[in-house]
C-alpha cells in the first residue's frame, strides 16, 4: 500500500451541510411575546383580567409557529413559545374557576336572601 502526499480529505459534516448564503438561526421575537404575555395571563388569571393577554398569547402563538415552520428551522425559540402556551391556558383555566366560584357564591346568596317583601310584624 502506498500512501499519496498532499492534504488528507475531510470527511463531509453530518446530516445537510449548511450553505455559506443561508442565514443564521435566530430567537423569534413572538416567541418572547407569548411567553410574556403568558406569564401576565396566569398571574392575572384568578382576576378574570388574564383573559386578554393569555389570549392574544395564544393567538401570537399560532402566529409564531407558522412563520418558524416557514423560515426552516432559522427561527429557534420553541420552547419559549410552549411555556407561553402553557401559562396562557393556565391563566385561562385561572380565568374560568374564577367565574364559576363567583357564580356559585352569587346562587348560594340569592337562594339564602328572603324572597318577597319583608314588612314588620305589625303591618297587614
Amino acid at each position: 500500500m502506498t500512501t499519496v502526499p498532499g492534504p488528507v480529505p475531510v470527511a463531509p459534516p453530518l446530516g445537510h451541510p449548511r450553505h455559506p448564503l443561508d442565514p443564521d438561526p435566530a430567537r423569534a421575537t413572538k416567541a418572547r411575546a407569548v411567553f410574556a404575555l403568558g406569564l401576565i395571563g396566569a398571574v392575572t388569571g384568578l382576576f378574570v383580567g388574564g383573559v386578554v393577554p393569555a389570549t392574544v398569547a395564544l393567538q401570537l402563538a399560532r402566529q409564531a409557529r407558522r412563520e418558524a415552520y416557514g423560515s426552516g428551522g432559522f427561527l429557534t425559540g420553541a420552547a419559549w413559545l410552549r411555556r407561553g402556551e402553557r401559562l396562557a391556558w393556565t391563566g385561562l383555566v385561572l380565568v374560568a374557576v374564577a367565574v364559576v366560584v363567583v357564580l356559585v357564591v352569587g346562587v348560594v346568596r340569592l337562594a339564602e336572601a328572603p324572597y318577597g317583601q319583608d314588612f314588620a310584624p305589625n303591618v297587614d
